[in-house]
């Protein structure tokens, strides 16, 4: 059994440990979907910090801070999943397709592929029914439609199912599959 020994850093060696050149920026992994995610997610942020100083700094809790972040956790759960989508990011169970030939693994491959995008068809289809039901409804705190939020977890699946097709149709021409260029952008430390 090795055991790990951690040797003192010298000052010196700590002061020019934030020495190194930063590597450039790369934003071209992200779409238009993310950065919407990432407003969402700020905006949440703001309601948890309003909520908590509100409840526990002047202890006078403002209610609709609850539920306005409660619906953006919803919209960033779902809006999150189309970036899942897109860079093949979802859990997955791929050791039977590591194991089998190439050409047995491309078709399982395929075959989950055909799965995928008939989910979330049939997923965004059974959602806008939904909203049919439900798409007037009123915000219990703020009166505001829920249906902001059920459009929005509308518009993810459809995006979902846009990016299934979109990693699909990337399978069938291109030399790698959409899980091929995943894996190899998780084993280089990418995104």
């Amino acid at each position: 059994m090795s055991e790990h020994h951690n040797t003192p850093l010298s000052v010196e060696e700590m002061a020019h440990a934030f020495e190194e050149e930063a590597a450039p920026v790369d934003l071209s992994p992200y779409a238009v979907e993310d950065w919407v995610t990432l407003l969402v997610f700020w905006a949440m942020g703001l309601a948890v910090f309003l909520q908590f100083f509100t409840r526990y700094v002047i202890n006078n809790s403002l209610a609709w801070t609850e539920e306005i972040a409660a619906n953006c956790l919803v919209v960033v759960v779902f809006l999150g999943s189309v970036m899942c989508t897109r860079m093949m990011r979802h859990i997955t169970v791929d050791l039977l397709c590591r194991f089998l030939p190439k050409a047995a693994g491309r078709a399982l491959e395929f075959l989950v592929d055909v799965i995928n995008i008939s989910f979330f068809a049939y997923i965004t289809w059974l959602m806008w029914r939904y909203l049919d039901i439900v798409g007037e409804e009123r915000m219990v705190t703020v009166d505001l439609p829920r249906g902001i939020v059920f459009y929005t977890v509308f518009a993810a699946f459809a995006l979902m199912f846009l990016r299934s097709v979109q990693n699909f149709i990337g399978d069938m021409t291109g030399a790698r599959t959409a899980r091929e260029r995943a894996q190899d952008a998780i084993g280089s430390g990418g995104i």
